[in-house]
């Protein structure tokens, strides 16, 4: 007779969020976001176990990929993401729960290095070809 492991209780819950990252990092590269960097924070912090930080060449640019990424992830979860950030757009910032998203325009990405904040230094420079 077996008993069930607790591993298995979790592996659903690692699947939905690896399929959130998933669609994050596919969504922003359909909208052509540039230097898109993941940052692991499991063990780093309680807030979310993916941050994806990405630019957009214009304000414009940023609140469209902004407003199509929540869109995506309200259409395959079922759940609304919360959006910061907008009209300005200069920073706009998503939070879809187990993936926070940070979008920027590359002076303000510049400006705030939230890589180098958060221990991630091998990114490269934003607005880097």
């Amino acid at each position: 007779m077996s008993t069930p492991r607790p591993a298995n209780d979790t592996a659903p819950a690692a699947d939905s969020v690896a399929a959130l990252h998933d669609l994050v990092l596919k969504s922003l590269d359909d909208d052509q976001a540039q230097e898109t960097i993941s940052i692991p924070l499991q063990g780093k912090s309680s807030i979310a176990d993916h941050m994806v930080i990405a630019s957009g060449r214009s304000s414009r640019q940023v609140a469209s990929m902004a407003q199509k990424l929540a869109e995506r992830i309200k259409q395959a979860t079922g759940r609304s993401a919360r959006i910061e950030g907008l009209p300005v757009a200069d920073w706009v910032l998503i939070d879809a729960g187990d993936v926070i998203v940070h979008l920027f325009r590359p002076e303000v990405r510049s400006f705030y290095n939230l890589e180098r904040m958060w221990g991630f230094v091998d990114a490269p420079a934003a607005g880097t070809a």
